[in-house]
C-alpha cells in the first residue's frame, strides 16, 4: 500500500487540492491524506480552493490537520509544496529524510524550481493556476508511483 501525505502551510489551499486531485483518481493501492506544518485542526478548505475543485468536478470533504508524528508514521511518501515545508519537516523529523520530497523535486527532479505557488489570499484565478500546476504534477506523480 502506498500512503501519500501532501503537506503545505495551513492545510487549507494547496495540500487539500493535491489530496483531492489524487483521491479523485481512485487508484487501487494508493491512500491519500494532507496536513499543514502550521495548520490549526478542523479548518475548512479555503473558499476558492473548494470552488476550483467543484469547477473540475472534484468533490472533497476537508478538515485541516496539523502535521504530527501520527501523519508522519502513516505515510510512505511525504510531498511538500515548498522547499521551506520540507526543511521545516526535516528539522522536526530528521529520521524521515528518505520519504520526504517537494512534489516538484520528486516528479521533475528539479534542483532549482521546487516551490508550488501559494494562492492563499489571492484571487480565484490564482487558485486555478495552482490547481492546474498540481494536476499536471500529480499526473506525473502517479506514473512514478506505479513503476
Amino acid at each position: 500500500m502506498i500512503r501519500v501525505l501532501f503537506v503545505c502551510t495551513g492545510n487549507t489551499c494547496r495540500s487539500p487540492m493535491a489530496e483531492a486531485i489524487l483521491k479523485n483518481k481512485n487508484i487501487k493501492g494508493i491512500e491519500v491524506r494532507s496536513a499543514g506544518v502550521y495548520a490549526s485542526a478542523g479548518q475548512d478548505a479555503s473558499m476558492h480552493a473548494k470552488s476550483v475543485l467543484v469547477e473540475n468536478n472534484i468533490s472533497h470533504n476537508h478538515s485541516s490537520t496539523p502535521l504530527s508524528e501520527k501523519e508522519i508514521d502513516w505515510a510512505t511518501h511525504i510531498f511538500t509544496m515548498t522547499e521551506g515545508h520540507k526543511v521545516a519537516i526535516m528539522s522536526t523529523f530528521p529520521h524521515i529524510i528518505d520519504k520526504t520530497f517537494t512534489l516538484k523535486e520528486f516528479v521533475n527532479d528539479d534542483k532549482h524550481d521546487r516551490d508550488i505557488i501559494d494562492p492563499f489570499g489571492g484571487p480565484e484565478d490564482l487558485y486555478r493556476e495552482t490547481f492546474r500546476e498540481l494536476q499536471d504534477l500529480i499526473e506525473e506523480l502517479v506514473k512514478s508511483l506505479e513503476k
